[in-house]
């Protein structure tokens, strides 16, 4: 049948010595191993058992054992198509994974937004509040001097300090707001350029870390506009000068410069932009949201 002698004694030996079928299917189990072992030694005077040999040509062998062949190579394919199902499973998986992930970041993100919109809808009701008792005090005093009784619809109150602290820290989260919604402003703008925008926010980090660690220092509060490696990273990108001015810069000198004047130096504003920038380079899904 064309086997090699010592594949032969081997396969003889080792599927019992019964019969051709056995063999053979030791053969095509183990056709890739070489047949380099001696072959095997059996007892001399062991009695084996024989069944009668079978009325078989050598093309009926043959076609035998190319049928075992391709039982085998059928076994073979099915395995391989079970495994690539299971690697199918896997990766099915691993994308709802991801997409999960996604959408919590997405809902963290909402959450954020319609956080710092009721916040800032507060600080606008407090200011409107603040101007009606402002009208209310005036209205009282002008009828004291005429010597009128005060009106008697409101009595203007002085704001406690309570008060006043939240008004500070509304008006942080306002601001911190702010800066966030322009660099999502400038991603947005320039999606499709992903290596401008991580310039973008690089530059402007080394802006605002720079002030806010040297802020006596005029030569980093000031910014000529028209330098073309700021143009480049910064200026021509939409939102990066509005950052810098939410930062405190001012345009002089016929919008020549952005100058941040020692005085307006705010470290708490500074100090926001900065973790605004960074957690804006650090989440992949930043600014993935479009509010209107």
């Amino acid at each position: 049948m064309g086997f090699p002698r010592i594949q032969a004694a081997k396969a003889l030996h080792f599927s019992g010595n019964t019969d051709i079928e056995a063999a053979i299917n030791w053969i095509i189990d183990h056709e890739n191993e070489p047949n380099v072992d001696p072959i095997p030694m059996i007892a001399v005077n062991i009695d084996i058992d024989s069944p009668p040999p079978a009325a078989q040509t050598t093309g009926d062998m043959e076609i035998k054992a190319q049928e075992l062949r391709n039982q085998a190579r059928k076994m073979k394919e099915d395995e391989e198509k079970r495994l690539e199902r299971e690697r199918e499973k896997e990766r099915i998986r691993i994308g709802k994974e991801i997409n999960e992930a996604k959408r919590v970041a997405e809902d963290n993100e909402r959450k954020r937004y319609l956080a710092s919109r009721k916040a800032q809808k507060e600080e606008e009701k407090r200011a409107r509040e603040k101007v009606r008792q402002k009208l209310e005090a005036d209205k009282n005093e002008r009828r004291r001097v005429l010597g009128l009784p005060p009106s008697a619809s409101h009595t203007a109150t002085r704001p406690s300090a309570d008060d006043k602290k939240n008004d500070v820290s509304v008006a942080s989260v306002s601001k911190a707001e702010q800066l966030r919604e322009c660099l999502r402003t400038l991603k947005r703008s320039h999606k499709d350029d992903e290596g401008a925008v991580k310039s973008a926010f690089q530059t402007l980090l080394i802006y605002v870390g720079n002030v806010a660690k040297n802020p006596d220092s005029e030569k980093f509060r000031k910014i000529r506009v028209g330098n073309p490696l700021f143009q480049n990273k910064v200026g021509r990108l939409r939102g990066g000068i509005e950052f810098l001015e939410l930062c405190g810069f001012e345009r002089i000198e016929e919008d020549k410069y952005l100058f941040l004047p020692r005085d307006k130096v705010n470290l708490a504003v500074l100090n926001s932009a900065g973790l605004q920038i960074k957690s804006a380079m650090s989440n992949p899904f930043f600014a993935a949201l479009s509010h209107p």
